[in-house]
């Protein structure tokens, strides 16, 4: 692979959400280091899933300077491209350009699940990864308090249960940028009552495990016509619950909505530890500056 130069440009979005889209999918991540640094080794988890929702139409991977990449699915299925740095380098660019086609959910209405069908040892076994703490969500005592405010007669219909969770924290907690950092926890997001999509799917994750309800934490990107206040164009995080008889649905506590055809799916974990868009070491004084640019397009 050679080294690319890529200049993405920032785009509006604009037309209606019910329909299957078409979207190109641009996203840059440039670090400069304090000075040379070597043998550096990172990870990457930037092409969008194929399922039911999605489909990847095309993907292409970047990095300047060159290096060669492998890739391989991790614990949760998610594609991870890997690459090492060796040579001395100041700089280095990760760029990942996707067209991803969306489509229009097929599976029907949404079956009621109630507690006793979350008690089943099938639920219980092959979803145990999302129904306790992780490293960025924990189950103590301040999540306990806000689970008990979001579902104060307690888990009644998983689905409904979980739309009355995101409008909790709609209500309760304040979109602000810049308020948090991409290591805040949930505990301190509680103390805040402020933070970012990351901070809102990690809060509701911590509320829907203790309820019982089974949720697991999505990266990915969101075609947004109305940012809120401060908002940019980013990559975005919700989460998806777990509905016996029915499997995975998305929602978004940040836009207190379902996930739709304006949602493309990166990766799925616990939290946020499970599926940093990139990550690595290296050897050197230490990250100057790291800039982040997206870019979500409509095509058709």
């Amino acid at each position: 692979m050679t080294p690319s130069a890529v200049t993405i440009q920032k785009t509006s979005s604009v037309g209606p959400w019910t329909d299957p889209l078409l979207l190109s999918i641009s996203h840059l991540t440039r670090y400069t280091y304090e000075g040379a640094v070597q043998d550096s080794f990172n990870e990457a988890r930037l092409q969008p899933i194929t399922d039911s929702l999605q489909r990847c139409r095309d993907f292409k991977f970047q990095l300047d300077p060159a290096s060669s990449v492998r890739d391989y699915p991790d614990f949760y299925a998610n594609c991870v491209h890997y690459f090492d740095v060796p040579e001395p380098h100041e700089s280095l660019e990760v760029v990942a350009i996707s067209e991803v086609q969306t489509l229009v959910e097929s599976r029907g209405s949404i079956p009621s699940a109630d507690k006793e069908s979350l008690d089943a040892a099938s639920v219980k076994e092959h979803h145990f990864d999302f129904l306790h703490a992780s490293e960025f969500v924990s189950l103590g005592a301040d999540v306990w308090r806000e689970a008990v405010d979001a579902l104060p007669n307690g888990l009644q219909d998983v689905w409904t249960d979980t739309i009355a969770i995101g409008q909790y924290i709609h209500r309760n907690y304040k979109y602000t940028p810049l308020s948090t950092n991409v290591n805040t926890r949930v505990d301190e997001v509680i103390k805040k009552k402020q933070g970012v999509c990351q901070d809102f799917a990690h809060l509701m994750l911590g509320i829907c495990r203790t309820h019982g309800i089974p949720a697991r934490y999505v990266s990915g990107y969101f075609l947004n016509q109305h940012k809120l206040p401060g908002e940019i164009e980013a990559s975005h995080a919700w989460l998806e619950v777990f509905i016996p008889n029915y499997g995975w649905k998305g929602y978004d506590p940040t836009h207190r909505r379902e996930s739709d055809t304006r949602y493309v799916k990166l990766a799925v974990g616990r939290d946020y530890a499970d599926i940093r868009p990139v990550g690595g070491t290296f050897r050197g004084k230490g990250t100057r500056k790291m800039v982040v640019e997206v870019s979500v397009l409509r095509l058709g």
